[in-house]
Formats: C-alpha cells, sequence, structure tokens
C-alpha cells in the first residue's frame, strides 16, 4: 500500500524523505488508537454509569486499572518514537552535515516577500557582503563587488536550482523578520531567522519544477512569497551554471564600459 497516497502527502523526491514519513504515520497510528480508544472508553462510560442504571451515586468510582496500563502503553510508544526514531534522525540530519566532496554550497536569503539565492561560483568561496552594498534591484544582498571571491558568485530570486543525486547545503538567513523555508517535496522546513546562519541539507532524488513556501506567517504579502525549486540532471545544472556565469560576465562588462 502506498501510504504516502494514503495520508495525501507531496511527492517524496529526498533521499532522507523516508524516515520524515515513517515518523508521520507512527504519530497518526498513535493518534487513531488514542481516538478509537477513548471513544470506545467514553461510550463505555455514558453507558455504564447512565442515570437510568444509577438511580443512586456512587462515590468510589472504577476500581479497575485498566486506564493505568493505557497509559504505560501511551507512554511506552512515544519513548520509542522519540528515542528509536526522532533522536537519531535529528543527529545524523541536523547535528551532522554532509562530508561529500562533491556536496553544494548555497546560501538563502529570506526578505518580505522573496528568496534570495547566492551561488558561490567556480571557486566554490562566497563573495563577502556589506549592508552598504546593498541595493534592492541590483545588489539584495549586497556583495562586495571589490571582493576577488565574489566576481563569480551567481544570485537568482525565487529561482533554486540543484542537481540530482548530490547533496545541498543551504545555509538560511533572513534580512528582517522570521520566515520558513518549506520544501515539502524534499521534507525540508526550517525556520530563516534574523541574525542566524541556520544550516538544512537534504539530497534530492527526482527532477522536475517543485515549489518553495514560506511557511511562517511573515506579513501581508506572506499569501506569495514562493518561489521555484528545480531540481535537474548534473549535465542541465551545469549548463545552466554556466549560462549565469556568462550572463553575469556579460553584465559586469556592460557596467565597466558605462562607468
Amino acid at each position: 500500500m502506498d501510504f504516502t497516497k494514503f495520508f495525501n502527502l507531496p511527492l517524496l523526491a529526498s533521499a532522507h524523505g523516508q524516515e520524515v514519513d515513517m515518523v508521520i504515520y507512527l504519530v497518526h497510528a498513535l493518534m487513531l488508537f488514542l481516538f478509537v480508544g477513548w471513544g470506545i472508553f467514553f461510550l463505555y462510560v455514558l453507558f455504564r454509569f447512565s442515570r437510568r442504571r444509577n438511580q443512586k451515586a456512587n462515590y468510589h468510582g472504577l476500581h479497575s486499572h485498566a486506564s493505568t496500563v493505557v497509559e504505560a502503553a501511551v507512554v511506552i510508544f512515544e519513548v520509542i518514537l522519540l528515542l528509536g526514531f526522532s533522536i537519531p534522525f535529528w543527529i545524523k540530519r541536523v547535528d551532522a552535515l554532509p562530508e561529500r566532496k562533491d556536496t553544494l554550497k548555497l546560501r538563502v536569503v529570506a526578505e518580505q516577500f522573496a528568496w534570495n539565492i547566492h551561488y558561490p561560483g567556480q571557486d566554490g568561496i562566497f563573495g563577502k557582503t556589506d549592508i552598504k552594498f546593498f541595493d534592492k534591484q541590483t545588489n539584495p544582498l549586497g556583495i562586495d563587488p571589490n571582493d576577488p571571491n565574489g566576481k563569480d558568485d551567481i544570485t537568482t530570486i525565487n529561482q533554486l536550482h540543484l542537481p540530482i543525486g548530490r547533496p545541498a547545503l543551504i545555509y538560511l538567513s533572513s534580512k528582517d523578520v522570521i520566515h520558513s523555508f518549506s520544501l515539502p517535496v524534499m521534507r525540508v522546513k526550517q525556520d530563516a531567522i534574523p541574525g542566524m546562519r541556520i544550516p538544512v541539507w537534504f539530497i534530492p532524488t527526482k527532477t522536475g519544477n517543485f515549489e518553495i513556501a514560506c511557511a511562517q506567517l511573515c506579513g501581508l504579502g506572506h499569501y506569495h512569497m514562493k518561489g521555484d525549486l528545480i531540481i535537474q540532471t548534473p549535465e542541465d545544472f551545469n549548463a545552466w551554471l554556466e549560462k549565469q556565469a556568462a550572463a553575469s560576465k556579460k553584465d559586469e562588462s556592460a557596467d565597466s564600459f558605462w562607468n
């Protein structure tokens, strides 16, 4: 049985997504067990202690320990969820960052109401940024134009291109308020908090065009703060990088001419 369809979950397109889905399945199984169990108990109590069956009040109540057994079972189930699934997953996916040499590192900077994407270019080094270089239209990330490491950097707005099968390590931050970087198909959701740089990573397993959403109410324009996540083959991704680099050099030459 395809539980993804049964629970109406988004398409699964990341290597770690199955582990997230498993926790979702188990939590829903626990909630279903509690809902049915307490529902049956409620109906039993209504029948057992109805006015018709109990003309005289009974101040001693039930003497059964069934509820204690149920509560203990729920606690054991929750401990298994915590120690067997949640904590190991946290250690593996949050505390530890990918060590593969082909890991693609990039920055995503949130603002009202857009996602700014920053690729380090061929040298793999991000150019320095400073607020004094910030320009809403031409330099939304404030990249230092005098820093040689930033000459080959690539920036986009609401367009996140990634290659399939390669770890993507994203450093999240925010210019203004708290946003939430949400990639449902990747089973990724992480707050972007002003003053903090928070890493999040995943490995795409399917190509296609997906959605970047903001899952945190961030202002009046929150409803249209979304972008495109484009997962490509390595060849298509490299071609896209080359195209962006060529366009960046062309723009730089034009600026030099006019200045």
